[in-house]
């Protein structure tokens, strides 16, 4: 399953709550993976730098659980996903830009074996 062209999930600044386009994306992935019953994703969800280090810790678990919450409502078996937070500590991007920060706040997944 390839899931490089899946545009990134992304947050506003200190929330996990899904966007109604996030939550499309992860309906249209939920579809996708009843076609790869076995395949398992790891949902690793990241912060921008902003705010304490163990607040967007917290927030970060936060949202990959949000992630797995949503993909088990629809339908994903709860044995096949795990969800990460890595806080600020994977930045792709300047915390020091509007823009950057906005990147920084995202969910990635990685299919696990």
């Amino acid at each position: 399953m390839d899931l490089a062209k899946l545009p990134a999930i992304k947050f506003q600044t200190g929330s996990a709550e899904l966007t109604q386009k996030s939550q499309a994306l992860l309906a249209w992935l939920a579809r996708r993976l009843q076609d790869f019953p076995t395949t398992k994703l790891d949902v690793h969800a990241h912060t921008d730098g902003q705010g304490d280090t163990d607040a967007n810790q917290r927030l970060s678990e936060r949202r990959a659980e949000a992630v797995v919450n949503y993909l088990i409502a629809k339908g994903v078996s709860a044995k096949r996903l795990t969800a990460v937070g890595f806080g600020e500590s994977q930045p792709i991007a300047d915390n020091s830009t509007s823009e950057g920060r906005q990147r920084n706040r995202r969910v990635e997944f990685h299919v696990a074996e």
